[in-house]
């Protein structure tokens, strides 16, 4: 599976995926580090890749404002650490890492998570 990093996601999570064998972009470094959530969410599209977020808005906005998309993780925790994030991604990769994302949104809380649709 092939994802996108936001700015504000663990630079730890690049390598964490590769070694799981997905392939991972960060967006860190890069000419377009700093732009603005509709650049970012079309970056990832055009490397047809989930993003990989913890900013909560994507949930809200995606699944309205564009039908067809190669999917979005929102990790949406208490105490969004390294760890936890990293450990939520772990658990999401266990349970959702052999099924196709294309057209979902997910927001993985400290307990729970939601799809959308469902």
């Amino acid at each position: 599976m092939r994802f996108f990093l936001d700015e504000n996601f663990p630079m730890s999570a690049s390598e964490f995926l590769r070694r799981r064998n997905h392939e991972a972009t960060d967006i860190r470094g890069t000419r377009d580090q700093g732009v603005d959530d509709v650049r970012l969410f079309d970056l990832a599209q055009e490397q047809q890749a989930v993003l990989l977020t913890t900013d909560r808005d994507f949930f809200h906005t995606i699944p309205h404002l564009y039908e067809h998309h190669f999917g979005v993780v929102v990790i949406a925790l208490r105490q969004p650490n390294r760890q936890n994030i990293l450990g939520k991604l772990e658990w999401f990769l266990e349970h959702f890492g052999h099924t196709s994302l294309e057209n979902k949104v997910f927001q993985l809380r400290d307990q729970t998570y939601v799809v959308y649709p469902a």
